[in-house]
């Protein structure tokens, strides 16, 4: 899919396109988590293959000499709390090999706070709800309960995107042509030549699509670049990576329902009031500053019929706003309001399909053309702020109870912060990865984000 393959064009070397995702798993051995990848994970193909580019573009490939244990490591030394953080870190900057699938898992049975379950994927395999949709599937919500639904066959067919944009185009042409001229433009009242409305009055529809589609692709082309700050600071490719303490989802709920906008609003209005307090012990200037965060939004309803996922399948089906963070407010409710203005405007605009129609031209570029759509990216953000939200009830893995989950996002180019949001089982944590450059210890910046919430009740 180009989507997928957009995400191998666009990597560099200092900034790596993988996810991680940790599980703190109650009684998990080493024997149990082998047979339930072998038997779960691996039921879904792409798993089994890896990214190959030929003179046509990037395609899945059966690895031949495939064997599960090249993907499985096993640490057994007892970290503690601070060992532990500082080893998820150093896995961070141990990069995939190229020349197998680039997943790996590291099992950590004696760490101290319960067994440990450490993922990295490159994001060409599939997006943060895709890979929550793989372990939606084989995560059941009874330690009894086997998984009923799971696994999927890799699909390498780009017949069938021609074939969805051929029939997109065909449905469009028909819209205008109706039956007869379409230089026609004349009413008439012939109801074998109206169908749904006169040729005029479509045509016109069509005409505002196109002109809207112009105005919205020029909007997102032309939106301000980030200022310089430290957030924008040139990357040593070295990466730390930390997690908060769990705070209650019913705590932003409370507020949410309070100020009558949404968890997503008190949340991203949390972050930003993260940042104002590092942008500040920066002494940045904070009057009027352009500071946005590149936010994923699944448009997998917005797909055309023939592309769009089936439930189970992996891939990358996304777009991507880039939402204004208004640093510059000076009172927790100023910000929370200002979030909600400008999400609500994005989620009405077109900014994600397009965000998502260029990325994929990318896996179709030359490598020399790739780097100047990945600026065109990341000068217009200083941070990758990813919400995925996880189950409302506790969820177990081979039998054994899940007390934790949380994932850290890849950044693109030169954005060297990426921000994590997971909500599990009533609980929230944040989750941060950054360049050691931009954020060298984001313990501070994590407490910021924790102490923000309370914010909204003084």
């Amino acid at each position: 899919m180009p989507a997928d393959a957009a995400w191998l064009a666009l990597e560099r070397a200092n900034n790596p396109m993988t996810m991680t995702v940790l599980m703190r798993v109650e009684e998990l051995t080493t024997e149990r988590l082998w047979q339930f990848l072998e038997t779960y994970w691996l039921a879904w193909e792409r798993f089994t293959c890896m990214p190959v580019r030929n003179t046509s573009g990037w395609w899945w490939e059966p690895d031949p000499t495939f064997e599960l244990y090249h993907h499985i490591q096993v640490e057994p030394a007892a970290l503690n709390e601070a060992q532990f953080k500082d080893w998820v870190s150093a896995r961070l900057n141990q990069p995939l090999p190229d020349y197998r699938p680039r997943w790996k898992f590291w099992f950590l049975p004696n760490a101290v706070g319960g067994p440990a379950l450490v993922l990295r994927l490159h994001h060409c395999y599939a997006d943060g709800l895709s890979l929550m949709g793989v372990f939606d599937r084989i995560c059941t919500r009874s330690p009894q309960q086997p998984p009923v639904l799971y696994g999927a066959r890799e699909r390498t067919d780009p017949a069938r995107w021609r074939e969805a944009a051929e029939s997109w185009l065909a449905a469009l042409h028909e819209d205008v042509k109706v039956s007869g001229d379409v230089g026609n433009l004349e009413d008439t009242d012939d109801p074998a030549r109206l169908g749904n409305g006169s040729v005029k009055d479509r045509v016109q529809r069509l005409a505002h699509t196109g002109l809207k589609a112009a105005n919205e692709t020029s909007q997102f082309l032309v939106e301000p670049e980030d200022n310089r700050t430290h957030l924008k600071a040139g990357l040593l490719g070295r990466r730390v990576c930390r997690w908060s303490a769990v705070v209650p989802l019913s705590d932003f709920r409370e507020v949410a329902h309070r100020t009558g906008c949404t968890i997503n609003d008190v949340l991203l209005a949390c972050v930003t009031g993260a940042l104002r307090r590092c942008l500040e012990d920066q002494d940045t200037e904070l009057d009027e500053l352009v500071l946005h965060a590149a936010v994923p939004v699944d448009i997998r309803r917005q797909l055309p019929e023939g592309i769009q996922p089936t439930p189970g399948m992996l891939g990358n089906y996304f777009g991507t706003v880039f939402v204004p963070l208004p640093v510059d407010g000076a009172s927790p409710l100023e910000r929370l309001y200002r979030v909600k203005h400008e999400t609500r405007r994005l989620k009405k605009s077109w900014q994600p399909a397009i965000a998502w129609g260029l990325t994929g031209a990318a896996g179709f570029l030359p490598a020399a053309w790739c780097e100047p759509l990945t600026d065109l990216f990341c000068r217009k953000a200083s941070a990758v702020v990813s919400n995925v939200p996880g189950t409302a009830e506790p969820r177990y893995l081979a039998g054994c109870r899940i007390t934790e989950q949380m994932f850290w996002v890849p950044q693109a180019g030169d954005i060297g912060l990426g921000i994590s949001i997971v909500s599990y089982a009533g609980q929230v944590q944040f989750g941060v990865v950054a360049d050691e450059a931009v954020m060298p210890d984001p313990d501070p910046f994590l407490c910021h984000c924790v102490e923000a919430l309370t914010q909204f009740s003084s």
